[in-house]
């Protein structure tokens, strides 16, 4: 399909990932507090083009869309899009989600906030709640989120690589392989404890599992209540399920 033509229906299905993220990257454009980043996993290059493209010639108040110039460490692509943060941010937002929508063939589209451990349904609502809209809430919106921020909580980790699709997280250390979680929750410490059920387990096996762990990813305490690993980060908490 050449970049000229206009997708049509479903032309991206299949390539577009279901979680798009809003802030975890830097505007090139202007100062963050003022502009909003939005940024869509695709699977390959030209898809990747097109879905750029579609962004650029379909919405007015798009300041600047464009695509990583090759893979990411992934082997997918990148498109951000950079809009002007203010009133209208959430409405634009749930707008070019509805077109990524019908592009892609994708049911529903959640959103990943300042790279936070959870995604969020991509509903108008979701996005007015959560996505600021000025400098003041936007610098507490980020502070707020700062060890929610898994590139935060685990910026001490041993991990060469660190990716999160979707709900799951994956660790990748040279000379060892990767190990992915799917992410359960995180939030305060004392509220990952007291909401994941079941007994500490102590068992070597399971100890043993923990020592591995902590080479692995990192000098974290590591907590296993039944098959959730609980890693701490000072009053920070996040679970983990092996997968």
């Amino acid at each position: 399909m050449s970049l000229n033509e206009a997708l049509r229906s479903a032309d991206l299905r299949n390539l577009v990932q279901k979680v798009f993220e809003i802030d975890s990257y830097k505007s090139k454009i202007g100062d963050d507090e003022d502009i909003v980043v939005l940024s869509f996993t695709v699977d390959h290059e030209e898809p990747a083009h097109d879905l750029e493209n579609f962004f650029e010639m379909g919405y007015n108040f798009i300041l600047d869309a464009d695509c990583t110039p090759g893979e990411t460490d992934e082997g997918n692509y990148t498109v951000f899009v950079e809009l002007e943060r203010g009133r209208d941010t959430a409405e634009q937002i749930f707008e070019l989600v509805q077109g990524v929508k019908k592009v892609s063939g994708l049911d529903n589209m959640r959103f990943r906030y300042f790279k936070s451990f959870k995604s969020h349904p991509a509903t108008l609502e979701e996005l007015e709640t959560i996505v600021p809209i000025d400098k003041n809430t936007y610098n507490m919106a980020t502070e707020r989120n700062s060890l929610d921020n898994f590139s935060n909580f685990f910026s001490n980790s041993y991990a060469e690589n660190l990716n999160v699709v979707d709900e799951s997280i994956t660790f990748k250390r040279a000379y060892s392989g990767p190990v992915s979680f799917d992410i359960v929750a995180s939030g305060a410490k004392q509220d990952i404890y007291n909401n994941i059920k079941g007994p500490i387990v102590l068992e070597s096996k399971d100890m043993a599992e923990v020592m591995f762990l902590t080479k692995v990813i990192g000098n974290y305490n590591i907590t296993k209540i039944s098959d959730t690993f609980i890693f701490e980060n000072k009053h920070w908490a996040v679970a983990l399920k092996r997968k």
